[in-house]
């Protein structure tokens, strides 16, 4: 099975393979600052590597996963990742690819949000140096540690004096904020602050390397720029894509929100989900992007179409939600996902729901669209409505056209369905 394959890292570092090369193959790289730099860097030494990830959640989500898995790969050719909480920068707030200004977050809520992403890293790299058996152990850094120390008028003059007005108006970034809603002063110095963070790094742990999604690429250029400026030193960046599906949505977000790593925010079951529905076009470009699995493997799963795609959807599903939860939670998942599906109708029994129920608490007053929403498949009882009015939505495999009957009159567990592919296994709890 794909979980006791050898990871496509190892076969390729076996291979000699730069990791420049590898990261290219399984579709990491947008863009790099000096590639033949970077890739005589790779084949000379241990390359110490970091990716900034600032706290404005309490958990990390899928739209994260391409840096991570980045991240986790260098880690396994034997180089040395960096995971730099932004617990100083998240009090800035970015202003890439924003409309407006970021919330400002209090100290207290950055740091309950950085005390849930950072067991999130464990779940990818490697803090320990074992798992991957190059003995490179991993860094997880929080910026706050020296960001929240430095004196202005000092820093004005030893780093500030390397950045160019003119030069950050003419950024993407600025210029689009500055013709729209505005920039705010605050705002505006992010892009120093992250530069000076590569510097520290640099100066403090020989990084050399800062990767980052193509939106960052104007913040980590103007880092490798202050590195030569203010040390002469050689540094690098390099930038993902922006992954979007194939019907355009931007990656980690789906009908129902963000995909969040957090069991507790998002369970494993629905995240399995978001993977299982795959389209079809996305199926190959995922496994690389987002598994461990070897190429060829991938090859040979997705050179099929139609139906018989849904084994390649099915391992895809199951290894990226064994990396998040583990293998018990992927199991867990499949299995129930087998029961759901496991007639043509979608019927199970009723002892066959139970077991696989989320308690779902309902008021009193609650009708059968309140609970589709409550379920997640629906966002308003219009929506429900026209939903059902549709023939899209089944209650214990049968379709239901009144969305309005009273939840107290329905069975104490339901199998809901929206659409062909959203569903739901619920135990009414009836509240107050």
């Amino acid at each position: 099975m794909a979980r006791t394959m050898e990871r496509a890292t190892e076969i390729a570092r076996q291979a000699g393979m730069n990791p420049l090369d590898y990261l290219r193959m399984r579709g990491y790289v947008h863009d790099v600052t000096d590639e033949a730099g970077l890739r005589e860097a790779f084949d000379t030494g241990v390359v110490t590597l970091y990716n900034g990830y600032d706290a404005t959640a309490p958990s990390l989500h899928a739209g994260n996963l391409v840096s991570i898995m980045m991240l986790s790969s260098l880690q396994q050719f034997g180089h040395r990742p960096i995971a730099l909480a932004g617990g100083g920068t998240t009090m800035i707030g970015d202003p890439s690819g924003k409309d407006e200004m970021r919330k400002m977050l209090t100290v207290e809520a950055i740091n309950e949000n950085l005390a849930g992403i950072k067991t999130q890293f464990a779940r990818y790299i490697d803090f320990e140096g074992a798992r991957f058996g190059t003995n490179v152990p991993a860094m997880l850094i929080n910026n706050a540690d020296w960001l929240l120390d430095l004196r202005l008028i000092p820093f004005l003059r030893d780093i500030g004096r390397h950045f160019s007005v003119n030069e950050m108006l003419t950024a993407e970034t600025y210029r689009q904020r500055l013709e729209t809603t505005g920039l705010s002063f605050i705002e505006f110095n992010y892009r120093v602050l992250q530069s000076y963070d590569f510097l520290h790094l640099f100066r403090t742990e020989g990084c050399i390397l800062q990767t980052g999604g193509s939106d960052q690429w104007g913040n980590i250029t103007a880092g490798v720029d202050l590195i030569r400026r203010a040390d002469s030193g050689k540094a690098f960046g390099l930038v993902t894509p922006l992954i979007t599906t194939s019907d355009g949505r931007k990656m980690g977000k789906s009908v129902s929100g963000a995909m969040w790593l957090d069991a507790d925010m998002l369970s494993p079951f629905d995240y399995y989900q978001f993977w299982i529905n795959t389209t079809d076009d996305d199926v190959a470009r995922f496994m690389r992007l987002y598994t461990f699995l070897p190429e060829d493997y991938i090859n040979d799963l997705t050179s099929v179409s139609g139906e018989a795609l849904r084994e390649a959807k099915a391992v895809l599903a199951w290894e990226a939600t064994a990396l998040t939860h583990g293998e018990a939670a992927a199991d867990a998942a499949a299995e129930r996902t087998r029961m759901l599906f496991a007639s043509d109708g979608g019927a199970i029994s009723a002892d066959e729901a139970a077991t696989i129920a989320d308690d779902l608490p309902v008021a009193i007053d609650a009708t059968l669209a309140d609970v589709v929403i409550s379920a997640g498949l629906g966002r308003s009882r219009n929506e429900v409505r026209r939903l059902a009015a549709q023939g899209g939505l089944s209650v214990n495999g049968e379709r239901v056209e009144n969305v309005d009957v009273p939840a107290s009159d329905l069975d104490e567990v339901l199998v809901l369905r929206a659409g062909k592919k959203r569903f739901r296994t619920v135990r009414l709890i009836h509240g107050s």
